[in-house]
């Protein structure tokens, strides 16, 4: 992409990560209250619910683990909610700041790629979290189940992607294929 710097290529990731971070969770909350769900958006988006390390979900596990790893010493569970909300919106950005890097790199980059890129985050999901002793083994899943997650990180991906060519340089160079 002429006039793309990698600085620049990695901000409008940052960003577009954050729009398909949205988007997702968008997704996420309609299912949510299809199955009969009663929270707000604001109060279920930012897990208003979380109270301590056992109502944790997985982004805030990792959260833990990462600042008790860094810092060596017990993360109150009073950070839960925290930790959760920083996890979960840093993953989705940073995933997009590489994206951004990686594609802001290529001839002509297109759409598509988001595609690759909801799918690896899904797939790398389910090979890090395991091991990490946060989710199941890929094989416990049934098939539903992990075709509505993969939907799920497929529009995160294909979100991200639009996003970022629509806010780059060169955008009329992007191709939906």
């Amino acid at each position: 992409m002429a006039g793309t710097t990698p600085l620049g290529a990695v901000a409008r990731g940052a960003l577009a990560g954050a729009a398909g971070t949205l988007a997702m969770d968008a997704l996420l909350y309609l299912r949510y209250r299809r199955g009969g769900g009663g929270e707000g958006f604001g109060p279920w988006e930012t897990a208003a619910a979380v109270r301590d390390w056992n109502d944790a979900p997985a982004p805030a596990q990792v959260g833990r683990r990462l600042v008790e790893g860094l810092f060596r010493r017990e993360l109150d569970p009073r950070w839960a909610r925290s930790a959760n909300n920083a996890t979960h919106w840093a993953y989705g950005m940073l995933a997009g700041a590489q994206y951004g890097l990686v594609v802001g790199s290529v001839a002509r980059p297109r759409i598509g790629y988001g595609v690759l890129l909801g799918a690896g985050l899904w797939g790398a999901g389910y090979v890090v979290l395991p091991a990490a002793g946060l989710y199941r083994p890929i094989t416990e899943y049934d098939r539903v189940t992990l075709a509505r997650d993969l939907g799920a990180h497929l529009l995160y991906g294909v979100t991200t992607a639009a996003v970022f060519a629509a806010l780059g340089p060169g955008r009329s160079s992007c191709r939906a294929g």
